[in-house]
């Protein structure tokens, strides 16, 4: 597996426990993001390390940079038509990119003026933002924010064909970690994906997100 993978308990300890973050595993040219789909759907991507046969582009599809969030939205590969999940290798600038372009999907106030200003942004934005509570390994929700985001339209489009680098299916993995997830007594045997902060370059962006940057 191309995936960089430390014990979970090593990584706690050192990650944020409150506010919202973008925990990721990342490199100066790509970074991680995570999906779950049905097998001809996941198969085809990871053979072809691009989205097409039956994967629809007429539906907002999200992508999550957060292992552990994957997991609980999948239920660790057990829901029905999540049962393959994908490490996703993105271009970093397509990521920037598709920060820069994310709109929330509900109303925020300390960024819209107004609802109106907010459902115009909607409607020319092909990227949707939402933070949710972040979850450690059996479910349990977090003080941690994480973020996922939504893509349609032309921005889903290249995403599914020209942004990304490679594409594996580490279902496998997840199963074998599965085991070590449901229990407190036995995450000193769980392994996770190597994810730090992922850093904001640009304010503007960073205070769009809520994200404050050092």
């Amino acid at each position: 597996m191309k995936l960089h993978i430390e014990p979970y308990l090593d990584q706690v300890q050192r990650w944020p426990q409150t506010g919202r973050h973008i925990l990721a595993q990342f490199d100066e040219r790509s970074i991680i993001v995570y999906q779950a789909y049905r097998p001809v759907i996941g198969h085809f991507a990871a053979t072809h390390s691009y989205f097409g046969g039956e994967f629809s582009f007429n539906r907002m599809s999200w992508i999550k940079p957060n292992f552990l969030w994957m997991m609980y939205r999948s239920g660790w590969g057990t829901k029905d038509g999540q049962e393959v999940t994908l490490a996703i290798r993105l271009k970093r600038e397509a990521f920037d990119s598709i920060l820069d372009q994310a709109v929330y999907s509900s109303f925020a106030p300390h960024i819209y003026a107004n609802e109106a200003a907010w459902a115009q942004a909607v409607a020319e934005s092909s990227v949707r933002l939402q933070w949710d509570p972040d979850h450690n390994p059996s479910g349990s929700k977090s003080e941690r924010r994480a973020i996922q985001l939504g893509l349609r339209g032309d921005v889903l489009r290249q995403y599914a064909r020209e942004w990304i680098i490679d594409i594996e299916d580490i279902s496998a993995f997840v199963a074998q970690q599965r085991v070590h997830a449901h229990t407190v007594s036995a995450y000193e045997h769980l392994h996770t994906p190597y994810e730090v902060v992922y850093p904001i370059a640009d304010p503007n962006v960073a205070a769009k997100l809520g994200i404050v940057t050092p």
